[in-house]
């Protein structure tokens, strides 16, 4: 992403928020139905949100040297996106980093690790999805890979794709494929609505979507 103007990346950050607009479930089924992270991932709190570019790092187990560092070289807009080998039983990041996150204007925080202080990140209202919650401490000692792809909760995540997150869970988009995904999305929800505007005159999705049709198919008889 170095190599990305401001504005260039003003403009990625502006579709990832009309990304999120549509939710992260239209937006999994739009990208081929690709790129969901583990159920385990989930928001801190309900409501929360997040869309913005991926500022990957590796933190080796117990150890969140790296996030530190991911946190200073950051830029505005982005989405820490932790891989934390699955450690939930250390909290690799609290609130003070979570403040700092928020003055350095940072999307949010997204990671498979454990995180902790969980009332007081609330508060100071930074977006977090992370695999657990912990109140051990980490130590600082070894440094991972930074702006790197990694592999988190069984997704490649690289540096500047775009990461997308709700109360249904979170998905990568390659960046490559960002346009391509909004039309996908766009297509979707209207597809969508047209067929709600049919059950609001009594149709169901048994009607809807032939699935009857769909059985008898496979040889199968309809119940209904």
């Amino acid at each position: 992403m170095s190599a990305i103007s401001q504005t260039d990346q003003a403009a990625l950050i502006e579709k990832c928020r009309k990304l999120l607009s549509y939710g992260s479930a239209t937006v999994f089924e739009a990208n081929g139905r690709r790129g969901a992270f583990d159920s385990g991932i989930k928001p801190l709190d309900d409501g929360m949100t997040v869309a913005g570019l991926a500022f990957t790092c590796e933190c080796p187990p117990n150890d969140n040297l790296t996030l530190h560092a991911a946190l200073k070289m950051a830029r505005p807009g982005e989405v820490l996106v932790c891989d934390a080998h699955g450690c939930t039983e250390q909290g690799m990041f609290g609130d003070v980093m979570a403040s700092c996150a928020v003055g350095a204007k940072l999307a949010g925080l997204v990671t498979d690790g454990g995180i902790r202080d969980c009332a007081t990140i609330i508060e100071v209202g930074l977006p977090v999805f992370a695999g657990g919650i912990s109140i051990k401490g980490t130590i600082k000692e070894t440094l991972g890979s930074l702006k790197e792809p990694i592999v988190l909760a069984g997704v490649l995540v690289r540096p500047g794709d775009a990461i997308i997150g709700d109360s249904d869970g979170v998905v990568v988009v390659p960046i490559e494929k960002i346009d391509s995904v909004l039309d996908g999305c766009k297509q979707r929800a209207e597809k969508e609505a047209a067929v709600k505007d049919k059950f609001a005159t009594g149709a169901t999705p048994w009607d809807v979507y032939n699935l009857g049709d769909a059985l008898k198919k496979k040889g199968v008889a309809s119940p209904v």
